[in-house]
């Protein structure tokens, strides 16, 4: 991995901006493995957006696996482009790239279907607006994780996007208004 950073460092902008791979693996919603392998990395991280989580020792963010077979439904074995931003490398050593298919950025299709929330970090800020538009007219129309009851809605990592994060708070609240109420009633 080591080496692959300082390739990357070395090579800095003469390297390509974009590439064609196959989609060897969907590894979860928003990671893809590939090949060819560019700049010696196969592992992609699809980057704008943030799809939830599945571990490996502690089960699942709400929608995971909803996110991770549509990945794998729609890439799995397909060729697609890759896109570089500014940052190419994250600290975990996967490419960071907007992954097209048939002309379409699935970064962006994630995001619309509700399977993602937007979760952008500088400097790979590209396409901000357009994540931003795809995911109100996911919310706008109750799509995928826009649709979750409140109480799973809370479990998933809170990209300042009005959902996740809060749950103990919530609980909390709902606690003490119960709490409140058996007072009330005796």
């Amino acid at each position: 991995m080591w080496i692959s950073i300082l390739a990357l460092f070395l090579i800095g902008c003469s390297g390509p901006s974009e590439a064609e791979v196959t989609v060897a693996r969907v590894v979860d919603g928003d990671t893809i493995e590939v090949f060819p392998e560019v700049y010696s990395e196969s592992s992609v991280r699809l980057i704008g957006m943030d799809a939830p989580e599945e571990f490996d020792d502690s089960g699942a963010e709400p929608y995971a696996s909803e996110a991770t077979a549509f990945a794998g439904e729609r890439l799995a074995g397909e060729t697609v482009r890759l896109e570089f931003d500014e940052e190419i490398v994250d600290d975990y050593g996967r490419l960071l790239a907007y992954v097209y298919l048939d002309g379409e950025m699935f970064n962006e299709v994630l995001v619309e279907e509700g399977f993602a929330q937007v979760a952008t970090f500088p400097p790979n800020t590209r396409y901000f607006d357009r994540f931003e538009a795809a995911q109100e007219r996911a919310r706008g129309a109750g799509r995928g994780i826009w649709g979750l009851p409140e109480s799973e809605a809370c479990v998933l990592r809170d990209r300042g996007n009005g959902i996740g994060g809060v749950c103990s708070q919530r609980l909390r609240r709902a606690s003490q208004r119960v709490s409140f109420s058996f007072l009330l009633t005796r």
